[in-house]
């Protein structure tokens, strides 16, 4: 009886189509609270190896390319995204990225006011014409950053957080590395031309979801227009240097750059409904081309894809899972783990779920114990993998479990 229990278990979730289907009897549960509040590091998930589409449906009239979703890291096509070559001014994405972070941690505050070094004055390139002593806020630097792509103002802030340029690289590349990227050097915060400077279209887009997962960025980010005011009489413009803020649809954000040897680089992002997408555009042909290519990727990405919610933490499975010597016989099952794939429009009904549980376990099972997982497909091909936990316990029959029994029912005399 118990072996056909489980057997009818793992019928239902085999034949089982993902999760809001209204199909199955799966109901979801309160997911259990975190120990500690998540940080924005903690919601950055892995690129996927291998992107949806194997070859470039679009045309791309650039040097490297990628199209990523980030919410569950899968890269929809790519184009020579392993390949290091400069990005210029997009390097400054890693800079805001620590920025940002330091802000976060209380190192730093946006009203904290920053004396301009000689330094930091004396940057080439793109600029907001600080200088040399010069007062301003670090909300001020990191707008110029974001907005203008101001050099003196990354290296201001550089400096700010680490004392030095110099160390402040040597903690981009520290960074780098914790985030997985593999293929990537900084030699200074800017992206001006340096030799042994380099990235990747597939490191660019990791360090871009690592900085839009803290919201205050998207405070700078959506910006057209502003000003400087350097307190003596001047003022400097800026103009956001994504012209995707303005002709794109949804575009809230990304970093530009460009020399004569990075060609022009754009990392962009959009959002539609729910769904989000990164368009990494390296090694263009002119500052146009490079907004075309990555209006023409999100178009595609918007398109023909969309974010399916395959399952949510703490939802039960159906049926109970037979304990080999245990009282009671049985437990119930839950998911460990959540789960939102991308999947283009109309597969939908092709997700399935597939155990992989034993056909029973043996007493004791604690509430929270592992006890297998659920392979989730998409035609055939596995994507990702769910623990399963026990929802409920049981314990050891016999007389260790009737001992302690007693003497928990036992009346207690005075």
């Amino acid at each position: 009886m118990k072996k056909l229990c489980a057997a009818l278990l793992l019928l239902c979730l085999i034949c089982a189509p993902a999760l809001g289907e209204g199909e199955i009897d799966l109901f979801a549960t309160p997911a259990p609270q975190a120990t500690r509040a998540p940080s924005a590091s903690d919601s950055i998930p892995e690129l996927s190896d291998a992107p949806l589409v194997e070859n470039p449906p679009i045309p791309l009239d650039c040097a490297a390319a990628l199209l990523l979703e980030p919410r569950s890291g899968q890269v929809i096509f790519e184009m020579n995204a392993n390949v290091p070559r400069p990005v210029a001014s997009v390097t400054k994405v890693m800079t805001i990225l620590l920025t940002l972070e330091a802000i976060e941690q209380g190192r730093i505050s946006v009203d904290e006011n920053v004396v301009i070094s000689e330094s930091a004055a004396g940057m080439g390139g793109s600029q907001v014409l600080l200088d040399i002593g010069e007062v301003q806020t670090v909300d001020v630097l990191l707008k110029s950053t974001i907005v203008g792509s101001a050099n003196d103002a990354c290296v201001a802030l550089a400096e700010l957080m680490y004392g030095s340029e110099e160390l402040c690289v040597q903690r981009m590349n520290e960074r780098a590395a914790e985030l997985g990227m593999e293929d990537t050097h900084f030699v200074n915060c800017t992206g001006l031309p340096a030799e042994g400077q380099h990235t990747t279209a597939r490191d660019v887009a990791v360090m871009t979801m690592a900085m839009l997962a803290h919201e205050r960025y998207f405070d700078y980010s959506t910006v057209w227009l502003d000003e400087v005011d350097h307190g003596d009489g001047r003022v400097t413009q800026l103009t956001n240097t994504n012209k995707l803020t303005r002709l794109y649809d949804g575009c809230d954000g990304g970093k530009t750059g460009s020399t004569d040897e990075a060609g022009y680089c754009v990392s962009a992002t959009a959002k539609h409904g729910d769904m989000r997408l990164i368009a990494v555009v390296l090694g263009a042909d002119s500052g146009a081309a490079r907004f075309d290519v990555a209006g023409d990727m999100l178009d595609y990405g918007f398109a023909n894809y969309r974010l399916y919610p395959v399952a949510q933490r703490g939802t039960r499975i159906r049926g109970v899972l037979p304990v080999e010597g245990g009282r009671p016989d049985g437990v119930k099952l839950a998911l460990d783990g959540e789960l939102t794939l991308l999947v283009g429009k109309g597969q939908e009904q092709q997700v399935r779920l597939v155990p992989e549980l034993p056909e029973s376990v043996q007493a004791p099972v604690a509430v929270g114990q592992r006890i297998g997982c659920v392979r989730v497909e998409l035609n055939g091909r596995a994507l990702a993998k769910l623990p399963v936990i026990a929802e409920t316990a049981s314990e050891r029959k016999g007389i260790g479990g009737n001992v302690a029994r007693f003497w928990h029912c036992w009346p207690l005399v005075g």
